[in-house]
């Protein structure tokens, strides 16, 4: 029986234990697909200081950690304050089937992108058939005692 391949099996399964899973994903918003032999992973950070980026991965899981602050003066009245600041978190269960030691990150215009090969044993490979007679075993006379 054939199994679609599906390395990412369970999305947002620990958040940051003092965020809370719907704030870390409303401020983490992200995208997942997969081209050629590679998956693309980008993940919203506007604001956040790149320096802050932290990306780790054990075992299975992926954790993406980020930091936006807001600098403000002393004397500043709010008005509206929608956007959210602090430490947000992102965590992945990936599966079998990447190579996790070779991820490329990038983080422009406010977007972090990861890019996560599959792994060559996981990638798609033909067997060639053998075709023509039938193999004939090979007799062997019974060494002389």
């Amino acid at each position: 029986m054939a199994t679609l391949f599906e390395p990412f099996q369970e999305m947002d399964r620990i958040m940051n234990q003092f965020l809370g899973a719907a704030r870390g994903s409303a401020a983490m918003p992200m995208d997942l697909y997969r081209t050629g032999e590679h998956y693309v992973l980008r993940v919203d950070l506007p604001g956040a200081d790149p320096g802050s980026i932290d990306i780790a991965v054990e075992d299975r899981t992926l954790t993406i950690r980020a930091e936006r602050t807001v600098h403000t003066d002393a004397d500043v009245q709010w008005l509206a304050r929608e956007r959210p600041e602090g430490t947000f978190a992102r965590q992945l269960t990936v599966g079998r089937g990447l190579d996790l030691d070779r991820i490329d990150a990038t983080y422009a215009d406010g977007v972090l992108t990861l890019t996560i090969p599959v792994a060559e044993e996981a990638k798609p490979r033909r067997i060639e058939v053998q075709h023509g007679t039938r193999p004939q075993a090979i007799e062997a006379e019974a060494a002389a005692s």
